[in-house]
């Protein structure tokens, strides 16, 4: 989801492709190649955050067993927050 106007772009990171901290295990079939996958996942996201950075953007980043209500009321928050910025 992007919020052009203030330049913010969420994405909703799911726990097994993007490597999430809590929740990512490696596959019982052909775990050599569905760990690889997840590296260059994470690698991949990195790079997208720090391009969107060099022009101005900020990443959000919610994992996909976030609360809804509290992701969405950071995003809201966040939103808000670089509104102000550009009024």
């Amino acid at each position: 989801m992007a919020f052009t106007r203030v330049k913010i772009a969420v994405f909703l990171d799911g726990c097994f492709w993007h490597g999430c901290p809590e929740h990512f295990t490696v596959a019982k079939s052909n775990a050599e190649f569905w760990a690889s996958k997840a590296m260059r996942n994470i690698e991949r996201d990195r790079d997208t955050d720090f391009r969107l950075a060099a022009v101005g953007w900020v990443s959000i980043r919610v994992w996909e067993h976030t609360d809804p209500e509290e992701a969405a009321n950071r995003v809201a928050f966040i939103v808000r927050g670089r509104g102000q910025d550009t009024d």
